[in-house]
């Protein structure tokens, strides 16, 4: 198995275009990939304030909110209420989406992926300071969202990440944390 920690201290916050927020990059495949030529992106995003999404074309995604009181979404003009916590869901990325805060700024962890690959990603979020499996995969990434984990040998903090590639292992966690199960596309992920 390779492990390959992803501090959260080591992420660089980019503003957004229409300066509602900031994105943090956590990993992308291929490594190095823009928003124009990635196959998949997971990040962490600070919205700050209410406005349209970023339509990215050919792209799905899978947002979870982490922090705050809630979104109500407008995406294809079909309205999708984002109040509960570490819930995820899905939605076309091409589609034009309109965000309107609740009560305030909130924290999504965001999947995206383009359409046509190998497989759609999974998002799965666990809590259990008991033993759960994270099943071997060409990639899983690990996100904690609160309290702490171990992983791989590994003890992250909230926000801290782990890329898992090749065997099974297993997590433990005090808080709730995303175990997202990813296809690189055709290639093999390195160290």
């Amino acid at each position: 198995m390779t492990v390959r920690p992803l501090p959260a201290a080591e992420r660089v916050a980019v503003p957004w275009k229409n300066g509602g927020g900031v994105t943090r990059e956590i990993a992308a495949w291929p490594e190095g990939a823009d928003m124009s030529d990635f196959m998949w992106r997971v990040s962490l995003a600070d919205v700050g304030a209410g406005g349209p999404f970023s339509a990215f074309a050919e792209v799905d995604r899978i947002l979870t909110m982490v922090e705050g009181e809630g979104m109500d979404l407008t995406v294809g003009g079909e309205h999708r209420r984002v109040d509960t916590r570490y819930v995820p869901r899905g939605f076309p990325g091409d589609l034009p989406t309109d965000c309107r805060l609740l009560k305030g700024p909130v924290v999504n962890l965001n999947v995206m992926w383009r359409r046509g690959g190998d497989a759609a990603p999974t998002v799965r979020v666990v809590r259990s300071r008991l033993p759960v499996a994270v099943p071997a995969g060409p990639a899983v990434l690990v996100v904690v969202l609160d309290g702490t984990a171990e992983v791989a040998g590994l003890t992250l903090g909230r926000y801290d990440a782990a890329l898992l590639t090749g065997e099974d292992a297993e997590l433990r966690a005090t808080g709730r944390t995303a175990v997202i199960a990813l296809v690189p596309q055709g290639a093999e992920l390195g160290s």
